[in-house]
């Protein structure tokens, strides 16, 4: 059952490479269709063994709903992070108090609804979790995300044993650093927000798998999955205009990791975008909650 709250404890088995997929911003009802239709398909392919998924924009381009969280579950997805949108939808915060397959970001104030964390026990045993984090460049006030992170790190590594860590963040300094920080601490350090998809994918010296942003899943023919009409608008005149999600040029971008159970350590970094052709008669549905007037943000 979708979202059912388990207690987990880590794999006996931890000799053994595991493959994890982290999937860029989904993007509104496009970036949701793609990934019902195609990830499936991926991960028996490719024998992934977890899913992670940025959804702070999956319900109509701001936000998550319960019913779109039940949903990426059932896709495949097996962990989801969010972002500065992520109390958008009110009616999603009941879930966040109630599952651990879902995140906000760690350091938001310590009495915001949720955890920044969720834990995925996978089919050979090890346990995922990843840790959510939000930048302060550019972005809305937030704690410390490095003392945040130092806090979480040894509980969070006594119930899993591999780590990866979504930093949400506008400034690639400040996603670049917090990289070289958790260096050999965690299994993979990947940005997420900008919706633009990185060329750095690498390796870090001490051994965690590293990109500054692995993209966005949803509309290409945009800007950031918005409409271009509706944004250059808005730019040129300096007025608001509803930003509406795209339709066209649809694609997964992310990252395929191996990590080693026993070493923690990342062995292999790989971005992926996967395009499909689909004729979207609506970018929206009733999955989005109640539509927002002026949603000109991104």
């Amino acid at each position: 059952m979708p979202g059912k709250m388990v207690c987990f404890d880590k794999g006996e088995r931890t000799d053994m490479k595991l493959k994890i997929l982290c999937i860029g911003d989904l993007v509104g009802r496009p970036g949701r269709r793609i990934v019902s239709q195609e990830l499936n398909v991926f991960i028996k392919e490719h024998n992934i063994d977890c899913v992670i998924a940025n959804g702070e924009n999956a319900a109509g381009g701001s936000g998550i709903t319960p019913q779109i969280y039940e949903k990426l579950l059932r896709y495949g997805v097996n962990l989801i992070t969010l972002g500065d949108h992520a109390f958008r939808k009110r009616e999603i915060i009941g879930t966040l108090e109630s599952q651990q397959d879902i995140s906000r970001p760690l350091n938001l104030s310590e009495h915001s609804a949720g955890r920044g964390y969720g834990i995925y026990k996978t089919a050979k045993g090890p346990v995922v979790g990843v840790a959510n984090l939000i930048g302060r460049i550019f972005m809305k006030p937030a704690d410390c995300p490095y003392s945040a992170i130092d806090k979480l790190l040894p509980s969070l590594n006594q119930k899993c044993d591999i780590v990866f860590v979504d930093m949400h963040a506008e400034a690639t300094s400040e996603k670049i650093a917090m990289g070289h920080y958790l260096d050999g601490r965690v299994g993979c350090v990947f940005g997420t927000h900008t919706h633009v998809v990185t060329a750095d994918e690498q390796i870090l010296p001490k051994g965690t798998a590293y990109i500054t942003d692995v993209g966005m899943t949803g509309p290409h023919e945009s800007v950031l999955g918005r409409g271009v009409d509706s944004v250059l608008k808005s730019f040129r005149t300096g007025m608001p205009f509803a930003f509406e999600i795209a339709k066209n040029d649809i694609r997964i971008n992310g990252i395929v990791v191996t990590v080693d159970a026993s070493s923690k350590k990342a062995e292999h970094i790989e971005r992926l975008r996967l395009e499909k052709q689909y004729h979207e008669e609506s970018a929206y549905d009733s999955d989005n909650g109640k539509p927002q007037y002026l949603n000109d943000n991104f």
